[in-house]
Formats: C-alpha cells, sequence, structure tokens
C-alpha cells in the first residue's frame, strides 16, 4: 500500500486554482501577471489571491496580506540604470526606481527589522511583518 504525499492535495488545488485564473482572464491587451504570492493557510485552506493594489505612476504593484505579513510585488520600468530598493518604514514602504517612487501605505504597523525585499528578474518581492500590538 503506498501512502499519498501530503502536498499531493495541495499541488492539485493549486493547479485547478491556476487554470481558473488563466481561463477567466480578460482577453485584453491591460490583463497580465505582474508577480505571485501563494498564501497557505491552514490545512485543508485553500490557497488565496487576495488583490488589493494597484498603479502608483509606472512601477505596477499588487498587494496581498494575511494575519502577520503584508506581501507587496512590483514589476519593475524596463531599461532602468539604477538599482531598486524598498524603502520600509513603520507606516508603509515606498518604492524607489531611479527617479520613479511608488509610496505605498498599510493598515498595520510594520516591524521593520523583520521585515525585507528582493529583487529578481525585474521583480522586486516586498515581505512586511505587521507588528504586534497587545
Amino acid at each position: 500500500m503506498v501512502q499519498n504525499n501530503p502536498y499531493d492535495d495541495f499541488l492539485k488545488n493549486l493547479a485547478r486554482m491556476v487554470e481558473d485564473m488563466i481561463r477567466n482572464m480578460p482577453e485584453q491587451e491591460t490583463a497580465h501577471f505582474i508577480g505571485y504570492t501563494i498564501i497557505a493557510g491552514h490545512p485543508g485552506d485553500l490557497p488565496r489571491i487576495i488583490p488589493m493594489g494597484g498603479q502608483d505612476g509606472e512601477i505596477e504593484f499588487e498587494v496581498i496580506q494575511d494575519e502577520t505579513f503584508i506581501f507587496v510585488t512590483a514589476r519593475l520600468p524596463p531599461r532602468v540604470k539604477s538599482a531598486a530598493y524598498a524603502d520600509i518604514s513603520t507606516d508603509g514602504v515606498t518604492i524607489v526606481v531611479g527617479e520613479k517612487k511608488a509610496s505605498i501605505p498599510v493598515d498595520s504597523p510594520i516591524d521593520v527589522i523583520h521585515s525585507y525585499y528582493q529583487v529578481r528578474h525585474g521583480i522586486i518581492d516586498i515581505v512586511l511583518k505587521k507588528k504586534r500590538t497587545g
């Protein structure tokens, strides 16, 4: 008797979710993926995507969150000669790419010490840890 890998159901659900997203995308030139973050909840919960972002100038971004973190993903403008970075503060984050900036306020205080960002392949991923209150 062969036991199933505990991740089999999760991966099947994830594949179904991606298929549904692609199938239901509008067929306009404006439809595109900026990036993605998968948030898996408690066992039995389906992964979810919660769009809450928008765009600011030429830096397009999306914001999703759970109880502990706020995730920001942004596509960086092409052909920029300076390095992109995230200026993380207790009340928001600003993405800076040369002269271009996108300020993103957040609803929860941020634990700056335990927050970070990474830039790869024209995408900046920012993970903001929410400060514990109480």
